[in-house]
């Protein structure tokens, strides 16, 4: 008699949870391929971190084994953890605005008080851009990021979210309308 896919996600949990190498090795098999497809598309061209996503998914998901409670397919329980991950990454870069500029450019000694003026204006101006990137709503945050710090096109953030390109050139229409109300409103304070 053959078992469910629910009873086999239920004896595969209850085998890694018995600490089973053999399982644990399934259960890595079962979903790595799953997981390296889904972050490559999510972290589209960040190649470079998948891997310690995925390090990330597969630790998580050990440490919340206990509480799975096989109300549904244990791989959508894995890929909403990676979801999840992937959510966190992205919102952790939001919050250091300054590692999406470039490490690598020095700053440039101003020539003259007109120089050094301009610099204090652009440093004002970045300030502020961020000031205002904080009050979007995220989905409009992320656009923005990815479509003008990142350069990333209409269609890349479509394979990112899984969305259209015209829903993502919509949202995009969206964000600009919103972050150029809200940057107005600030000027105008």
């Amino acid at each position: 008699m053959m078992s469910s896919p629910a009873e086999d996600d239920s004896a595969l949990v209850a085998a890694v949870l018995r600490k089973d190498r053999k399982a644990t090795a399934e259960f890595v098999a079962r979903f790595a391929d799953d997981l390296y497809r889904y972050l490559r598309s999510r972290l589209a061209p960040m190649y470079d971190q998948v891997e310690d996503l995925v390090h990330e998914v597969f630790l998580a998901a050990w440490e919340s084994l206990p509480g799975y409670q096989g109300s549904g397919p244990l791989r959508a329980w894995v890929m909403g953890i990676a979801r999840h991950k992937v959510q966190d990454y992205y919102r952790a870069r939001l919050r250091a605005p300054e590692s999406i500029e470039d490490a690598d450019e020095e700053p440039v000694a101003p020539a003259s008080a007109w120089d050094f003026d301009q610099l204090l204006e652009q440093d004002e101006r970045r300030k502020n851009t961020w000031r205002v990137m904080g009050c979007l709503p995220e989905p409009y945050r992320m656009v923005l990021i990815w479509r003008y710090w990142e350069k990333a096109s209409a269609r890349e953030m479509g394979l990112k979210t899984g969305k259209t390109e015209k829903a993502i050139e919509r949202l995009l229409a969206r964000a600009r309308a919103e972050f150029r109300e809200r940057w107005n409103d600030a000027q105008s304070s």
